[in-house]
């Protein structure tokens, strides 16, 4: 077995549980244990864009010290050591602040000197994505020959969103063409259908400041995927499942024509995939149910 550190983020200790949930329910299946980061907080939610605020990067810094701190005590066997992320906002936090300190020293020991009471921070520490465990570290072909229920029969097509593949220098994929979502369905035994929209923004925040905007957003990306054939969109983001699953209620109210679409997380349907038992996958924990589904495939008893 190996360990990783893991970094939960707030969202996924809450209204995203089922994504956590079942991500742990199959992760040791692989081989992996993740050791969830001891005294963590909150990352921030994105990623600060000003050049003068620093203070603003000391939350995830923080959180990679932690790492850090594990790897000393002799928790972590990987060095560098690895913290392993799920939401693509902590993620993309995490790992853009890393850079800061890593490629300008003089922000660096400002950072340090802003933080009395912990150690020193190099740029030691590793951010990644789970995607990028499962494909670099564990790989396709050992996750087919641990598949015991086979997605057969689902067509799903796999939604990136923008924050995991942007910008190009902390993407877990090619900008353009990521194929990793599409890489894992398919191990899987899923039948993967790709459309242009996959790496749009579903709106983001907008949802709170522009809901309109942001609900006719997610209904293109939607019915473009249904368009395509999907049955189903998996997701990666917890922002995601709300605007692409908790707005299908208004746009069935607003276009009558549209009957709505499963939204489950990668998580959930590799959990499924592996043998997890039901319960674990959450399927009936989202803004949408995939339970129907997964049922008239024989996939879900």
């Amino acid at each position: 077995m190996m360990n990783l550190s893991y970094y939960p983020g707030c969202t996924l200790k809450t209204k995203a549980k089922n994504f956590e949930d079942s991500a742990i329910a199959f992760m040791s299946t692989l081989g992996i244990d993740l050791i969830e980061l001891p005294r963590w907080n909150c990352c921030g939610a994105s990623y600060c864009l000003a050049d003068d605020d620093l203070i603003h990067q000391v939350a995830p810094v923080r959180d990679l010290i932690r790492v850090k701190e594990q790897s000393v005590r002799g928790i972590l066997p990987l060095k560098p050591p690895k913290v392993v992320t799920l939401c693509p906002f902590c993620y993309n936090t995490l790992k853009r602040a890393n850079l800061i300190v890593k490629n300008d020293p003089s922000k660096k020991d400002t950072l340090n000197s802003f933080m009395d009471d912990e150690i020193d921070y190099q740029g030691e520490v590793e951010t990644v994505h789970l995607l990028e465990v499962l494909r670099d570290d564990i790989g396709w072909e050992a996750i087919a020959e641990k598949v015991k229920v086979p997605l057969k029969g689902l067509i799903v097509a796999p939604y990136y969103g923008c924050t995991l593949i942007r910008p190009r220098e902390i993407a877990i994929d090619d900008v353009e063409r990521p194929t990793v979502l599409h890489r894992l369905m398919e191990t899987l035994g899923a039948t993967v259908v790709d459309f242009p929209l996959a790496t749009e923004c579903c709106g983001s925040f907008q949802s709170v400041s522009n809901p309109d905007l942001a609900a006719e957003t997610a209904w293109n990306i939607l019915t473009l995927a249904q368009r395509q054939g999907a049955e189903a969109l998996v997701l990666s983001c917890p922002l995601c499942e709300y605007n692409l699953g908790f707005q299908q209620k208004l746009m069935m109210k607003k276009h009558g024509e549209f009957k709505g679409i499963p939204t489950p997380y990668f998580t959930q349907l590799l959990a499924l995939a592996l043998g997890a038992a039901p319960e674990s996958c959450g399927f009936d924990q989202g803004y949408t149910d995939s339970r129907a589904l997964l049922q008239s495939k024989g996939l879900l008893s």
